[in-house]
């Protein structure tokens, strides 16, 4: 073990890891295109575009570029009371790029706080409407979204990542997870209206993960239960809230995964892929309606305020990497992603232990019948040339949309790797 990864076990506190008995980490060197070098001089293709953000791969030259004229003029300033060139031309972008209605953006730091700042316009907008008795949120079980406590709230209270929390968190309501795809849609209508009846007066908002349930456990569900949700806001005055973090920018094969079921959100999160990678930032998108019941509130603004808000560097590589989206085929790119996802992941289904394997835009996913022994399955991965980041009982790929077909070969053949050691 190198005195790097040796000193990052003994102080370095990583995501969802123990400092007492903490799993091994691997020392990344460098970067370029979809490989990263590791320490010990392997190159593996990053199969996770780095938690789904890194959709150009790495150092591109444009987004490289971008980073470095910026630098050049100022890497930072406070929004308040200032505004700069990055920042509204972001703004403009994102506009112009979501669907139609939503035309005031906010500028957040990360994903989990897009959702809080939704949480709060939402809130703030019921108070504006006059009905500030409406307080609470409605959500699906399954998803996730987010880390902080408002965003803890509305992950699933039983299967997520939070149960250590449940007496300090605030208590929402669950709607069953919706079925899968050609699933049972009416049945599921018949139970969400079954949580909501003595509840429709509570509710300020609905907030779900259009089509793809990320960190929840990759779950896909079928179109119409997005459009039954919008007209069960619109019929009892409830926001609706769409967490296109993970889903947005292409990842599902249209722009913003909601497109496919021809829904329009009142609120919109955005992030992870927003920067390509680069820095973090995110969104929250809203309705002039919306913007003006918050106005309308008894604070009178939106009560948040970001140190980092509006950061320059960030926005000018954030309104790259949409440039570099939108002037290329993404479209192409990410359906030649899904065909070889498909092909080296479906054969898996016949394997026994495989509950399921689901492909979805740059989506691919192998659900084992199991637990994943993450470390196993993370070396086997490796050895096969490919980084993945287990969890739970899902092996999965979100590589890169530059990702050749080549590459997607050793992605899926890490990934059947991966699973082929925990099945032993």
């Amino acid at each position: 073990m190198s005195d790097l990864a040796a000193y990052d076990r003994d102080h370095v506190w990583h995501p969802y890891t123990s400092m007492s008995t903490p799993t091994p980490t691997r020392v990344v060197t460098s970067a370029r295109g979809v490989r990263l070098t590791l320490d010990d001089g392997r190159e593996v293709i990053d199969g996770m575009s780095s938690w789904w953000c890194a959709i150009h791969g790495y150092r591109h030259p444009v987004l490289d570029a971008a980073v470095r004229d910026q630098l050049g003029r100022m890497a930072h300033v406070m929004f308040g009371g200032i505004t700069h060139e990055p920042a509204v031309s972001l703004t403009r972008r994102l506009v112009e790029l979501t669907p139609p209605g939503l035309e005031h953006v906010f500028l957040a730091d990360s994903g989990s706080v897009a959702v809080e700042v939704a949480i709060k316009v939402a809130l703030q907008a019921q108070r504006g409407r006059g009905a500030p008795e409406r307080t609470r949120l409605l959500t699906v079980r399954g998803g996730y979204h987010g880390d902080t406590f408002g965003a803890m709230s509305v992950c699933d209270p039983v299967g997520g990542m939070h149960a250590a929390y449940p007496r300090v968190l605030p208590r929402q309501l669950f709607a069953p997870r919706p079925p899968a795809p050609g699933g049972d849609v009416a049945g599921w209508t018949t139970e969400l209206d079954g949580v909501l009846a003595d509840h429709a007066n509570e509710v300020a908002a609905v907030i779900v993960e259009p089509l793809l349930q990320g960190a929840g456990g990759m779950h896909v569900y079928d179109v119409e239960c997005l459009r039954v949700l919008r007209r069960r806001c619109d019929a009892h005055g409830w926001l609706l809230v769409l967490d296109e973090i993970a889903t947005g920018f292409g990842r599902t094969g249209t722009m913003f995964a909601a497109e496919q079921a021809g829904v329009v959100p009142d609120v919109m999160c955005v992030g992870k892929a927003l920067t390509g990678g680069y820095l973090t930032l995110s969104a929250v998108l809203t309705t002039g309606e919306v913007a003006a019941a918050v106005s309308s509130s008894d604070a009178g603004v939106l009560m948040h305020g970001p140190t980092y808000m509006g950061n320059p560097l960030a926005c000018a590589v954030a309104s790259a990497s949409i440039d570099l989206l939108v002037g290329g085929d993404w479209a192409g790119q990410v359906a030649a992603v899904s065909a070889g996802l498909g092909a080296g992941l479906r054969p898996l289904g016949a394997l026994d232990g495989v509950a399921d394997v689901r492909v979805l835009g740059a989506v691919g996913v192998v659900q084992l019948e199991r637990q994943v022994d993450v470390e196993r399955a993370t070396a086997a991965a490796l050895d096969a040339g490919v980084w993945l980041r287990p969890f739970r009982d899902l092996v999965y790929a979100m590589p890169p949309y530059v990702t050749s077909p080549t590459e997607l070969a050793t992605v899926t053949a890490g990934v059947a790797a991966a699973v082929r050691a925990e099945l032993g």
